[in-house]
C-alpha cells in the first residue's frame, strides 16, 4: 500500500504541473508567438507563388497584346477596298473577313481587358500580403520577447514542481514510475484512481478475479479497460 500512497502524492504534485503545461500551452502570448511564427513560416512560399502568377499572367497579357497587334495589322489590307471594288473585286468577300477580323479583335480585346484587370488585382493583392507581411514582422518581435519572458516565469514554476517530483520519485518503484510517465505521455490523467464496489472509479470496468486478489494484497494494480492505476480507497 505504501507505492501507491507514494504515487498518489506524486500524482497530487504532478497535478501541479501538468496545471502549468495546460496554462502555458493556452496562454494569451504562446497564441501571439506561434500566430505570426506560422505565418512568417509560410508568407515566403505564398510570396514566391503570387510573384509566379504574376508573371505567368504578364506573359499570357503580353502575348495577347502581340497577337491584338498582328491582327489588327491585317486591317490594313482593306484600306485600299474602294481601288479593290473598281477593279471588279467581290465586295462581300472583303466585307465577310473585315468583319470577321474586327469580331476577333473584340474578343481579344475583351480578354485583354479581363487579364488587364486580373493583372492588377493580383499586384494589389501581393503588395497588401507584403505589407502584412512586414507588419507581422514586427509583431513577431514583440511577441517573442513577451512569450519568451512568460515562458522564464513558468519554467520557474515547473522546476520548483519537477524538484519535489524528484524527492517523491525516490520511494517509488523504479518500473512502476516509468509506466507511470507512459501514460501521462498518452495523456491519461489522472493515472491513479479508487476502486468502488470492484469497478474502476473512473470508468466503471469490474475488476476480474486476478485485480482483485492483487489490489487485495496491497500490489499496484491497473484497469483493464482504461489501464489506469487503481487503488481500494
Amino acid at each position: 500500500m505504501a507505492q501507491i500512497e507514494q504515487l498518489l502524492k506524486y500524482q497530487t504534485e504532478d497535478s501541479k504541473l501538468l496545471r502549468i503545461e495546460r496554462e502555458a500551452a493556452s496562454s494569451e502570448e504562446r497564441k501571439n508567438y506561434s500566430q505570426a511564427k506560422s505565418f512568417l513560416t509560410k508568407a515566403p512560399e505564398k510570396l514566391e507563388a503570387m510573384e509566379a502568377k504574376a508573371v505567368e499572367m504578364s506573359a499570357i497579357l503580353n502575348k495577347l497584346v502581340k497577337k491584338y497587334e498582328e491582327i489588327a495589322e491585317t486591317l490594313k489590307d482593306f484600306e485600299n477596298l474602294d481601288e479593290l471594288v473598281e477593279g471588279g473585286a467581290d465586295i462581300s468577300f472583303y466585307k465577310k473577313n473585315a468583319t470577321q477580323i474586327t469580331e476577333r479583335l473584340k474578343s481579344i480585346k475583351s480578354e485583354i481587358n479581363a487579364l488587364v484587370k486580373s493583372v492588377k488585382e493580383a499586384d494589389e493583392e501581393y503588395k497588401s500580403f507584403k505589407k502584412k507581411t512586414l507588419d507581422v514582422q514586427e509583431q513577431y518581435k514583440v511577441s517573442s520577447a513577451a512569450y519568451a519572458e512568460y515562458k522564464k516565469v513558468k519554467l520557474a514554476e515547473m522546476d520548483g514542481v519537477k524538484k519535489e517530483l524528484e524527492k517523491l520519485a525516490k520511494d517509488i518503484n523504479p518500473e512502476v514510475l516509468k509506466r507511470y510517465e507512459m501514460k501521462r505521455s498518452e495523456r491519461i490523467f489522472p493515472i491513479i484512481c479508487g476502486v468502488e464496489n470492484d469497478r474502476c472509479s473512473k470508468c466503471g470496468m469490474e475488476l476480474s478475479l486476478v485485480g482483485k486478489e492483487k489490489i487485495a494484497g496491497g500490489e499496484v494494480t491497473e484497469c483493464e479497460n482504461c489501464h489506469r492505476f487503481l487503488y481500494k480507497k
